[in-house]
């Protein structure tokens, strides 16, 4: 049976790092000659790549492929399902047994193998090994995100990432610049370097081995790469520890990068922090950001905070709001504590109970909301670069929808502005008129 007859579709939950694996796949199968579907109806296949980073997401992940086998099971043909990525990565053994309607399932490690999985389940037989380990990834749009490691050596106690994801390991910086290349040659305007700890990018490479050794090194690496392109280059989950002097001034000095600093601290309490198996205090945290301020004009800074991780007291909770507020984070994402399966946090006493953990998540959301309104407010009046994301369709006609530098694609907000001539991924020069919450108006200056 010849491939080139049958069509996939793709289905893809969770976080960014699931997106550049469903690229991947999706590469992989477009090469074996597998067609894209567009819907259930049309597929002769279904690929879900799951998320199982919190409990919630597991949750998710098995709801929406059980409403996939309800449709194609109402249908008049046959269409297997591909559960892969997180949760066959987290619950490989049991899952045969709890999903039936699942035709394979593939763990996130595994995935390079996807041609050879699909061409079993579809009859199709080649005469070529199935795996190509060179194949480049295509991205429509104007944002690729552009995965430098996968793994996690940390082992946060509240975190299941290590046991889904396996150890931390840095890709090449030969194959990380390769793929910048071609992700510019085919459109893309801005490169969003992602891992589970960029920070430490090039750690675990051999001394010996050629180029970047470090993040610092492989910005400038991938900026000089794209520089005659005019890309963005952003980073983003660096840890605290990560932010070197080198990694510093080579955000402030290579104009590609953007002075977007992402950092997840957590919580700001020495005494939350060591319980969460992470270093630091909120002396440390105060210098590091000042330092950062000081040292980065107008840079723009995205921070985490974990609500209610167990035994966290009333205090330290407010702590961790003067913190924020101090601070004046422009973006932070707010989670209540997850008590996930596996981890060590999942057993500690002290676990906070429901009703006052979304007393605290609603206070720490408010702030998070009031800072970053205002942190967005801020840019009314500046002129700016936007890159052209979309077309949306509102009450009163289409509008081009972007992202200025200081919005990272897909969570800080976007820029709305008149229907223009322009297109996906023309980089516009803008003036922001007005705000509402984290998005802004404006309008396209000569």
């Amino acid at each position: 049976m010849d491939s080139s007859t049958r069509s996939l579709l793709f289905i893809t939950l969770g976080c960014a790092k699931n997106e550049v694996d469903t690229d991947r796949m999706r590469s992989l199968l477009s090469a074996a000659g597998y067609d894209e579907a567009s819907d259930v109806e049309s597929a002769d296949l279904v690929i879900i790549n799951t998320c199982s980073f919190l409990a919630s997401a597991t949750s998710e992940s098995i709801e929406t492929t059980l409403e996939l086998a309800d449709e194609v099971a109402s249908g008049v043909r046959s269409v297997p399902i591909v559960m892969c990525g997180c949760v066959p990565s987290r619950y490989g053994d049991d899952l045969p047994d709890e999903l039936p309607e699942v035709a394979a399932f593939v763990r996130a490690d595994e995935e390079d193998g996807i041609v050879g999985v699909v061409d079993s389940l579809l009859g199709v037989e080649r005469a070529v090994p199935a795996h190509i380990p060179q194949i480049k990834r295509t991205v429509e749009g104007s944002v690729a995100y552009l995965k430098i490691s996968d793994g996690c050596d940390r082992f946060c106690s509240f975190c299941a990432i290590p046991y889904i994801r396996g150890r931390y390991h840095s890709r090449s910086a030969s194959s990380i610049i390769d793929e910048a290349r071609d992700l510019v040659a085919g459109g893309v305007r801005e490169l969003v370097l992602i891992g589970q700890d960029t920070g430490i990018w090039g750690q675990d490479l051999p001394e010996e081995s050629e180029g970047p050794h470090n993040l610092a090194q492989l910005l400038v690496a991938v900026a000089e790469a794209v520089r005659p392109e005019h890309v963005w280059v952003r980073v983003l989950y660096l840890q605290p520890e990560g932010m070197t002097d080198e990694l510093i001034s080579a955000i402030r000095d290579t104009p590609e990068v953007l002075p977007y600093i992402d950092i997840p601290v957590q919580h700001c309490s020495a005494r939350v922090l060591d319980a969460m198996n992470r270093s630091g205090s909120e002396e440390e945290l105060d210098e590091l950001f000042a330092r950062l301020r000081r040292e980065i004009p107008g840079m723009v800074i995205r921070t985490t905070y974990l609500v209610a991780f167990p035994g966290e007291t009333d205090d330290e909770h407010e702590a961790m709001l003067a913190f924020m507020d101090r601070t004046g984070f422009d973006y932070t994402s707010v989670f209540a504590y997850s008590r996930e399966d596996g981890t060590r946090a999942a057993k500690m006493d002290g676990q906070i109970y429901e009703e006052l953990k979304l007393e605290r998540t609603q206070a720490a959301m408010d702030l998070a909301e009031s800072l970053g309104f205002a942190a967005t407010a801020a840019h009314v009046g500046e002129v700016a670069e936007v890159i052209v994301d979309g077309i949306e369709e509102t009450e009163d006609g289409p509008e081009l929808i972007g992202h200025a530098w200081f919005q990272a694609p897909d969570c800080d907000g976007a820029v709305h502005l008149d229907i223009d001539e322009a297109g996906v991924g023309d980089i516009l020069k803008v003036e922001f008129t007005d705000s509402f919450c984290y998005e802004l108006i404006g309008h396209v200056v000569e």
